[in-house]
């Protein structure tokens, strides 16, 4: 178990510097930024300085949320490749259609087939149809359809959608877990707090983009300040 949480600290030390180089090579990319934009920034109330915070806070979440997805998901593979280490990623061709022509299984551990994700978001409608297919396809070839989601969307839409795929999972006896059932369900089937090692390594992280939004803003009010002599 020791070796298991080093493995996923040191994990969560790779993502934490490579979210923070991105971070910083966006950053500078955006000082060249045409910010004419600001223009109607303001008319709408926002100053400029608001405006480029805005703006980098933008950029910063989508690499934020892109790596905090991919490392829970990776995170909890590790714990399930623990327990189980001869499950695999894995690939079914789809038999009920040409597109897409496979499905991804996370996680393949005999007839368990996982779908790991941090958090599915979507409003797309389509996406249940093509939700309904992978299950159905991944049950056709013998194989029990698991969804392992460990938090549930904010928006009223999107949490439709889950409560569908939901039923849909149901329907074809497999399993779906979503927000605190999820975590639970890594637990008993692994045997691996994932949630308390993260909390552990949370707590001794330095944080990566505090720090550098200080100095943003620091600069900002400097140019302004510069501007207004």
């Amino acid at each position: 178990m020791d070796e298991l949480k080093k493995k996923i600290k040191k994990l969560a030390e790779t993502y934490s510097t490579n979210l923070k180089e991105r971070i910083e090579g966006r950053k500078e990319e955006m000082k060249s930024d045409d910010n004419s934009h600001y223009l109607i920034y303001r008319v709408l109330g926002i100053t400029t300085e608001e405006g480029k915070l805005i703006d980098i806070y933008q950029n910063t979440g989508r690499f934020l949320y892109k790596y905090a997805g991919s490392f829970l998901e990776e995170a909890a593979t590790l714990c399930f490749n623990y327990k189980f280490p001869e499950g695999i990623k894995s690939k079914v061709q789809n038999t009920l259609g040409r597109r897409p022509q496979t499905f991804e299984i996370d996680f393949l551990n005999n007839n368990d087939a996982l779908e790991v994700k941090w958090r599915d978001a979507t409003t797309d409608g389509d996406h249940i149809t093509k939700e309904h297919t992978r299950v159905q396809v991944i049950k056709g070839h013998g194989y029990k359809p698991i969804r392992v989601m460990f938090y549930y969307p904010q928006r009223e839409q999107a949490i439709r959608i889950q409560q569908t795929l939901k039923t849909l999972y149901a329907g074809v006896d497999g399993e779906y877990y979503g927000g605190e059932e999820a975590w639970d369900y890594l637990k008993n089937y692994t045997g691996v707090d994932l949630k308390t090692i993260l909390t552990e390594i949370a707590h001794e992280s330095v944080p990566v983009v505090s720090n550098e939004l200080s100095h943003v803003v620091s600069e900002i009010k400097k140019n302004e300040l510069d501007g207004d002599k």
